[in-house]
């Protein structure tokens, strides 16, 4: 590993140990996919558009490997739900052992996990799979092969984080910009104040 010159921080800069994505996402918060596919070559062309996209990606090769990342094992060992922060799962339909459907039924029915919003792509077009999936919870069913703007629309089944102050979020306005008439009723205004 190449070693730099040492150079003293500037003020406004502070040490830092985190990775490039880490600090990256300082600014804006980077969607993390969990991508779950059994199929090699259709793993790495989904994690290629979404790295393409912009998006943290984690691959793996069943839906059973995707529970791992969630938290959740057969083993019963105490893991944390979600310690990997996924925002979204994007995942085949067909697969051995745990198929699509059923990983989109595990993670609808945890109430940890629940909220975590389930993509389901298929190379297969069958209306009463498709409609089976929705109705169970999946935001899309994405036909195969997948384009750039199918991993585009990812972006807008995450709501975004916000960070909401509990103090300070509250303003007063002056009397004289309460409005006297909001379109709704009429309100009897007295001395220049909007009596409610």
């Amino acid at each position: 590993m190449a070693e730099f010159p040492s150079t003293p921080p500037s003020p406004s800069s502070t040490p830092s140990s985190s990775s490039a994505t880490t600090s990256c996402c300082l600014n804006s918060h980077v969607i993390h996919v969990l991508a779950v596919d059994d199929c090699l070559v259709d793993r790495k062309i989904v994690e290629k558009l979404l790295k393409t996209a912009k998006f943290k990606v984690t691959t793996v090769a069943s839906g059973k490997k995707a529970l791992e990342v969630l938290g959740l094992n057969e083993a019963k060992v105490e893991t944390p739900l979600n310690e990997h922060n996924i925002d979204i799962i994007f995942t085949d339909y067909c697969m051995p052992e745990m198929n699509g459907y059923d990983l989109l039924k595990v993670v609808k029915e945890h109430s940890h996990l629940k909220s975590i919003p389930v993509v389901i792509m298929s190379s297969e077009h069958d209306p009463d799979r498709i409609s089976r999936c929705l109705a169970t919870g999946a935001e899309e069913f994405v036909s195969k092969p997948l384009q750039l703007r199918d991993i585009q629309r990812l972006r807008s089944y995450v709501t975004p984080v916000q960070h909401i102050t509990k103090t300070g979020t509250k303003r007063k306005l002056p009397l004289d910009l309460i409005p006297e008439n909001n379109g709704s009723e009429r309100r009897p205004c007295i001395a220049g104040v909007a009596v409610a």
